[in-house]
């Protein structure tokens, strides 16, 4: 495998990463910052069933999909990464990191990779980075993560911050992703699939980002859950899904209808009519829904009345 560092004078996806299994829920993921932009369409690589990649330093993003692939033939991680740096001639300048759908972990950094350079490979999982402000960064990774709670996802993002805090790039901060894959599923298929291409506060911004993806996966089960005949369950998760994002105008509209079918009219008609206000294309939606869409769409109408109706209260 042969790269393409010879003359460059951009140094390449110059970063701070975190690769991960979860032995509980046997997903994989990674999470990765830099100053650099669009860091997430080349680090970070995923397959369900399969494993995860993060490509690095002077990045060769062909290891993504060639680790994956060899992982997929029934290569361990540690398996897959050997093969691919005994045929790269720029291994010295790479930072790679593998974690295969078993739990097996591996990571290189080349000699020739830009200090401070270094990595943290713990139980299952490995955090490394290079042209850090300071060598403790790696470290502090991989404390946070070992000691962080929540989903897979959650803690590779604690992990994340930690880097920042201990020094994170030394050019700054501009992008940030998170990938995280289900033990089987189609290749396509990801649980999290999150990127930040430029901002001044990525980690700040996936963070947010984090948060709206939960509520719209919420709002999803809520609808298949709504089909398959659970209309009280679907109710609480349409309800669950703006709590956890309230400013969300589209979140706040299910929730209210879901509300006056439950029998809070009043709570759910001031939601609506909030919803609205924020946007006065809801009132639109309330007059295309029909009964199979929101059984409770007709008192829905009546307790709205023509507010935000054309030429009605409220706004239009």
């Amino acid at each position: 495998m042969r790269g393409t560092a010879g003359g460059r004078r951009s140094i390449g996806a110059v970063t701070y990463s975190i690769i991960a299994f979860d032995p509980d829920t046997r997903e994989c993921g990674v999470a990765v910052q830099s100053h650099y932009f669009s860091v997430g369409g080349l680090v970070p690589w995923g397959e369900p069933g399969v494993g995860a990649v993060a490509t690095q330093a002077v990045v060769e993003p062909a290891y993504g999909p060639r680790g994956l692939e060899r992982m997929r033939a029934g290569r361990t991680a540690p398996e897959a990464l050997a093969e691919l740096l005994a045929a790269d001639e720029l291994r010295a300048v790479r930072q790679v990191a593998m974690v295969d759908a078993h739990g097996g972990i591996v990571a290189h950094t080349g000699a020739e990779c830009m200090p401070f350079a270094g990595q943290e490979v713990g139980h299952h999982h490995s955090c490394q980075a290079n042209l850090m402000r300071s060598g403790e960064v790696w470290g502090a990774m991989s404390e946070a993560y070992l000691g962080a709670g929540g989903t897979l996802a959650e803690r590779l993002l604690d992990a994340l911050d930690a880097g920042e805090a201990a020094g994170g790039d030394l050019r700054g901060r501009q992008s940030a992703a998170v990938l995280v894959v289900a033990p089987e599923g189609e290749p396509w298929q990801r649980l999290v699939d999150l990127r930040v291409e430029d901002h001044q506060d990525p980690l700040g911004e996936l963070r947010r980002l984090a948060r709206l993806d939960g509520s719209y996966r919420l709002l999803r089960k809520a609808d298949e859950t709504f089909t398959e005949g659970d209309r009280e369950k679907s109710i609480d998760l349409y309800v669950a899904a703006w709590e956890r994002v309230p400013e969300s105008h589209e979140l706040k509209f299910w929730a209210a209808l879901a509300l006056v079918e439950r029998g809070e009219a009043e709570r759910g008609v001031v939601l609506l009519r909030e919803a609205i206000d924020d946007h006065a294309e809801w009132r639109r939606v309330v007059d295309l829904l029909t009964v199979e869409m929101s059984p409770s769409i007709e008192e829905v109408r009546r307790l709205l009345g023509d507010y935000g109706a054309a030429g009605g209260t409220g706004p239009t």
